[in-house]
């Protein structure tokens, strides 16, 4: 009881020294913290810091077994490796930087949003982009949507024209409609919502792709290697239908299947209500981040 006692009065007599400057500087650090770890989940940087952190463990484990030629040649590696880190992450730090400079921190620091963004598709929207797949099927017009999912693909929306439209067989279908602005590209799908339209995306390296698929399966399958969407493709030589995941490509025989696919999109819960949020476009970053 007696040792009770005197650590809650070493721990009382510490937080009596602690002034409104150190709270201040905690309140700066942990949003500053909070601010650039949101900033590498939205990007691909999450990717890349993950392999960081395997090198990280790796390095804590030849020290702890005093492997010292490992360690040695690990350590003397780190100030090329920190190089290394500028350049891979140059584009990030370009656009984080455009974007600080861009927003205005007053208006941005408090904001009310509702909270309606939803990342969960309803039936609705699997029907919807069902019935646009084969109806583009049937008379061979290519297409190429991608559905995002907890990978964010902001950098993907940006190479195209946002849209921000409810998701609609009609406008899937006058989207990819030949000699129409927007037909071509792919267009990223999220939230029940048509994000943008002729987006750019990565082509795969993998030579196991048939030489019979063109440019837009090879994207399709691109995109699915580096994040965890969904990418429905519709040929524009045959009108099949395909579907690019987790690198890998299948073909969807009817409209029964690939709803089946598609329906994994709706098992997410809903959330919803009004909430007050301590920084503006929090709401949105969160929805990049989590599902």
């Amino acid at each position: 009881m007696t040792n009770l006692v005197e650590t809650l009065y070493s721990w009382l007599s510490f937080v009596r020294h602690i002034s409104i400057r150190n709270l201040l500087e905690i309140a700066i650090i942990a949003f500053l913290v909070y601010e650039i770890l949101l900033w590498i989940k939205n990007t691909r940087a999450w990717t890349l810091l993950k392999g960081i952190v395997v090198i990280l463990g790796f390095t804590v484990f030849v020290y702890v077994l005093r492997l010292n030629t490992i360690f040695w040649i690990v350590s003397r590696l780190a100030f090329v490796a920190t190089t290394a880190l500028v350049i891979i992450f140059q584009p990030e730090l370009r656009k984080a930087l455009e974007e600080l400079g861009s927003q205005n921190i007053i208006s941005g620091l408090l904001s009310f949003d509702d909270g309606k963004e939803n990342r969960a598709f309803t039936d609705r929207s699997v029907n919807e982009i069902v019935k646009a797949t084969f109806e583009m099927a049937k008379v061979k017009t290519g297409a190429l949507m991608v559905i995002e999912r907890s990978t964010p693909l902001n950098e993907i929306e940006r190479t195209g024209i946002e849209i921000d439209g409810l998701i609609s067989s009609q406008l899937l279908i006058n989207i990819f409609e030949h000699n129409t602005p927007l037909h071509d590209g792919a267009v990223v799908l999220s939230g029940n919502k048509v994000i943008a339209a002729t987006c750019y995306l990565p082509l795969s390296d993998n030579m196991d792709i048939s030489k019979d698929l063109g440019t837009r399966h090879r994207a399709a399958v691109g995109i699915s290697e580096v994040s965890d969407s969904l990418t429905v493709v519709v040929s524009e030589e045959t009108g099949r239908v395909s579907v690019a995941e987790n690198g890998s490509l299948s073909h969807i025989k009817d409209s029964d299947e690939l709803k089946k696919v598609l329906s994994r999109l709706t098992e997410q819960k809903e959330t919803g209500g009004k909430r007050f949020k301590i920084w503006k476009g929090r709401i949105r970053n969160e929805r990049k981040v989590a599902k």
